[in-house]
């Protein structure tokens, strides 16, 4: 699928359902690509319980954020 193709993805915190490897694995067989840190070309940050800076960042920057469920959505 291409579904997020083009879509860059951030994950920070812990997820409800998902570990960080499944989420990367959604993301990338749906055309996305998940990056380790963010940055202005960052299109969603997928934040979960303990998010730190990223979050933070992610905020000052306008990047959407967006929870587990958001993302469940997105696919």
């Amino acid at each position: 699928s291409n579904l997020l193709n083009g879509k860059t993805f951030v994950l920070t915190g812990t997820l409800d359902t998902l570990t960080r490897d499944e989420a990367k694995e959604l993301i990338e067989n749906a055309g996305g690509k998940v990056n380790s840190s963010i940055s202005k070309k960052t299109d969603y940050l997928i934040s979960g319980e303990k998010a730190g800076t990223k979050l933070k960042k992610a905020q000052e920057l306008g990047v959407k954020v967006i929870n587990e469920n958001d993302f469940k959505l997105l696919l």
